[in-house]
């Protein structure tokens, strides 16, 4: 799907592309989700090299997510995604020219239709490419910020189930979702502040200042959040850590009564392991009340190897 928005004054309309299409004028962004093989034999029109590929958009070096061309810059940028209760991470591919901006994306991704539902309401303003692609980078990091924040809520709830052993399967699901969440919180902090910084490097001759303070600001922000997703690990970790605890306390408890109870036991199974010999002399065996005899010495002395264990508050 292509997706054109025009620049009319200050507004953004959105235009729906099909093959037969050309580029309407005053496009300032191209956004193109999923595009097929004749999608992209189209997009080849709008550029002078290579077309970037979609199956470079997970490369990690820095090479392959940041570079100029006669096209104008290139930019991987890593975008994370809640889903239900997961956090993913999405990438997304840039080519920011001085008129215009082209992306490239296999998924869907909630902050453009944040941004669609922005310009719509003429709630985003921006001038000139370069300045979309700016509001999309502080759009990410707000969005970033609401996910650390629902982070912050949801280790408050976990802290209070890790004490409940009934629930602690429930738990550490929940902590191993938002450790992973976090590390593509963390991963996009990154990530953002290495594309931000590649921005600002390659538009020195031709941004504002008001860009660069914009971009400032931006990068300010990103090492205020680095903090706070370490202080989140530190706390999963710790919650984690607790959780494996109390697990191993109530699993010993157990084998603490076990063996209390081979314990108490073993007094009574001697006695009547000792009257159960087949030896021929054994003076008890002919006595009147053997039996009830050898019954009260095993109670008593169970009870009394009990007794002698809550004394000293092993029970």
């Amino acid at each position: 799907m292509i997706t054109a928005y025009t620049l009319d004054g200050k507004s953004l309309h959105i235009q729906l592309l099909n093959l037969e299409s050309a580029v309407p004028p005053n496009t300032l962004w191209l956004d193109i989700h999923k595009p097929d093989e004749q999608e992209q034999l189209w997009m080849k029109q709008l550029f002078v090299e290579e077309l970037p590929e979609l199956d470079e958009l997970d490369d990690i070096e820095a090479s392959a997510r940041f570079y100029r061309d006669k096209d104008g810059l290139h930019i991987h940028s890593l975008f994370p995604q809640r889903m239900g209760k997961e956090i993913d991470g999405i990438n997304v591919l840039f080519t920011l020219r001085k008129d215009m901006l082209i992306s490239f994306r296999e998924d869907d991704l909630g902050l453009m239709r944040l941004l669609r539902h922005y310009m719509r309401h003429d709630r985003l303003e921006a001038s000139n490419a370069t300045e979309l692609l700016l509001e999309i980078f502080q759009l990410k990091i707000e969005y970033i910020s609401d996910l650390i924040e629902d982070g912050y809520k949801t280790l408050e709830e976990t802290a209070k189930q890790v004490l409940h052993v009934n629930d602690l399967r429930t738990t550490m699901s929940e902590l191993m979702l938002q450790e992973d969440g976090n590390g593509h919180i963390r991963l996009a902090l990154y990530d953002t502040r290495r594309a931000l910084r590649f921005i600002k490097r390659a538009l020195r001759q031709v941004s504002d200042d008001e860009q660069r303070r914009w971009i400032d600001e931006m990068l300010y922000d990103i090492e205020s959040l680095l903090p706070h997703t370490q202080f989140l690990f530190d706390k999963i970790n710790f919650q984690l850590e607790a959780a494996m605890g109390f697990t191993s306390l109530e699993q010993s408890k157990v084998i603490k009564i076990f063996s209390v109870a081979a314990v108490v036991f073993l007094p009574p199974t001697l006695i009547a392991s000792i009257y159960g010999m087949n030896f021929e002399i054994m003076p008890e065996l002919g006595f009147d009340y053997g039996y009830p005899m050898s019954l009260v010495m095993m109670l008593m002395s169970a009870c009394g190897t009990y007794y002698f264990f809550k004394r000293k508050g092993w029970l």
